[in-house]
């Protein structure tokens, strides 16, 4: 049985953060052929599932890193590597030496929320107004978190200079691993996302790969956080807009997200 997982930024969406219509074409002649996939992703499920709705992902879904798996016909929800609430005060703390206001992540069987101080800087209202207050989560003031709380990841954005003190920060701490990049609204800024260390998609991904019994794993992906499911994948496939880390391990480099590199791919490798 071959099992794909895709990656989604960088890798299966386009530059505009959508599936083109000659990748949803591909993917539907993917389903038609019997050919199983998912998505594996460091988006949260309050921005990834809706992507993916309507596109045939029937499988389970990997998303924050490996955090959480998603079974959408069970309508099961599954977390691994929960951050503690010493983890999470150490990352507030060490954001808020660098005056960035994080915001973090939980969720329960029924909600999704995010925790979040007073907002310092433009860059971090126009995150909350344009993306987290349209979506379905909960905002929430950061004194209402719970050690009960169940957090996925914590996020932050701002001054690429300021986000990256917070990495190297953050560095000291064996418990926790950051991905980062620049944010879409503009070079001078960055994103990082902050997950448990022992969270990876490669190990969620093998995880439903060995409950589905695959037996060819293929997995496409540009960028860090892809490296341990290409570890353990049988073929792996990166992006002519994939990191150097990335190109060094796969199989076989492709083209570009915004070229349908893998639809295109996956339409002669599978006769489509």
């Amino acid at each position: 049985m071959n099992l794909i997982f895709f990656d989604l930024d960088g890798t299966l969406l386009n530059s505009e953060s959508e599936i083109s219509h000659f990748t949803k074409e591909t993917l539907a002649k993917l389903g038609k052929n019997g050919i199983a996939y998912s998505a594996a992703t460091g988006r949260t499920m309050l921005t990834g599932t809706s992507i993916l709705e309507g596109h045939g992902f029937d499988l389970p879904q990997v998303y924050s890193n490996g955090v959480t798996i998603w079974d959408p016909k069970a309508h099961k929800l599954t977390l691994e590597h929960l951050l503690g609430s010493v983890e999470v005060s150490n990352i507030i703390e060490t954001a808020g030496m660098q005056g960035i206001t994080p915001f973090v992540h939980a969720v329960d069987s029924n909600d999704y929320f995010i925790y979040h101080a007073s907002p310092r800087h433009d860059i971090e209202k126009k995150l909350i107004s344009v993306r987290y207050q349209n979506s379905k989560a909960k905002i929430m003031p950061l004194n209402q978190l719970s050690s009960l709380s169940q957090v996925t990841n914590v996020s932050l954005i701002g001054v690429a200079a300021a986000v990256e003190e917070i990495e190297r920060g953050l560095n000291n701490n064996t418990n926790l691993v950051t991905y980062s990049g620049p944010a879409i609204e503009g070079s001078a800024y960055k994103w990082m996302d902050i997950h448990h260390y022992q969270a990876s998609k490669g190990a969620a991904v093998k995880k439903i790969a060995e409950q589905l019994g695959a037996t060819n794993l293929i997995c496409f992906g540009d960028s860090d956080n892809d490296l341990s499911m290409f570890k353990l994948s049988d073929e792996s496939y990166a992006p002519a807009n994939a990191k150097i880390k990335l190109k060094e391990v796969a199989t076989e480099i492709i083209g570009a997200n915004d070229s349908d590199g893998v639809a295109h791919f996956l339409r002669q490798r599978f006769s489509l």
